[in-house]
């Protein structure tokens, strides 16, 4: 079965009303919106593809942030970039948003390895957010989320009361929400942030991964989403230590759904060489079969 046939029927759209809308530093944004058939199915790794302005026919993909599935609201945070995102900006709590989601392969667990590295960069924070939230609701995970940007980050830094192998020891800035939920987390930027690793987030995550014995390498995973380059560092990175790494890809979309192929990436198989769809194949893969092994 294609991934476009196996998505019939787990994508949904929803009239969705606009429970919150938070701006932050940086043209930043958190909307919080009433979808409840997307957020009972939404994975760590998905999307929802959403109407920015009534004057705008062409939706805006946005990875989800966090889903709560008994409250029926989802979490999308986004940068301001362009016209369609600039409208989005100017939606005001009560008014409705066509929201057509959960779209996509997200991120998967397994039990054969419980030490997860979770690495994000600039918009690819959000889906670092959701899975480390649902791992720690799972339970019976190590989870560790490290989190790059060069412009402030949408929330208050806090003081890290969770210990970490291996990180410098003026990294002690962390995100409050996962701090509350017990996982640990750290903070990079060339922005000279208040206790943020002066650097980048690749810097912090090679140096945990090389504190750790052999032993505690080989119950490691990676799991990263954000620009391109910091993606290449990552895979490297993943090779460098012998760990498996999945890797959320971000491509310009325009129907969201496969029909396009506008999305596609090179992407190797055990059949050799293939153009794969990132909003329906992806957009989460191996990082070997996209950057190489």
């Amino acid at each position: 079965m294609s991934a476009g046939r196996a998505h019939r029927g787990t994508i949904f759209l929803e009239d969705a009303a606009v429970l919150g809308h938070t701006a932050f530093a940086g043209a930043q944004y958190i909307l919080r919106l009433a979808a409840p058939r997307c957020a009972a199915a939404a994975t760590p790794g998905s999307f929802v593809h959403l109407t920015c302005g009534p004057d705008l026919p062409m939706r805006r993909p946005l990875s989800i942030m966090r889903a709560d599935r008994k409250a029926g609201w989802i979490e999308v945070l986004y940068k301001v970039v362009g016209r369609g995102l600039a409208e989005l900006a100017l939606r005001k709590t009560g008014e409705t948003l066509s929201c057509l989601g959960p779209i996509g392969r997200g991120f998967a667990t397994t039990r054969t390895r419980g030490r997860l590295l979770l690495v994000g960069g600039g918009v690819g924070i959000p889906p670092m957010v959701f899975l480390a939230e649902r791992i720690a609701a799972e339970g019976g995970f190590q989870p560790l989320v490290l989190m790059g940007s060069e412009i402030p980050f949408p929330f208050e830094l806090a003081a890290s009361r969770l210990p970490v192998a291996g990180i410098p020891g003026g990294a002690t800035a962390a995100m409050p929400l996962l701090e509350k939920i017990g996982v640990p987390s750290r903070l990079a930027s060339l922005s000279g942030f208040a206790g943020c690793h002066r650097g980048y987030v690749t810097e912090l995550a090679d140096a945990h991964l090389s504190s750790l014995d052999a032993k505690a390498r080989a119950e490691v995973e990676l799991f990263t989403c954000g620009p391109h380059g910091m993606l290449v560092a990552v895979a490297a990175l993943a090779k460098k230590h012998g760990v498996p790494c999945q890797v959320s890809l971000e491509e310009n979309m325009a129907c969201g759904v496969g029909g396009c192929a506008g999305c596609t990436v090179l992407v190797q198989t055990p059949d050799g060489p293939a153009m794969k769809r990132v909003c329906v194949d992806g957009p989460v893969f191996d990082a070997a079969t996209v950057f190489g092994n």
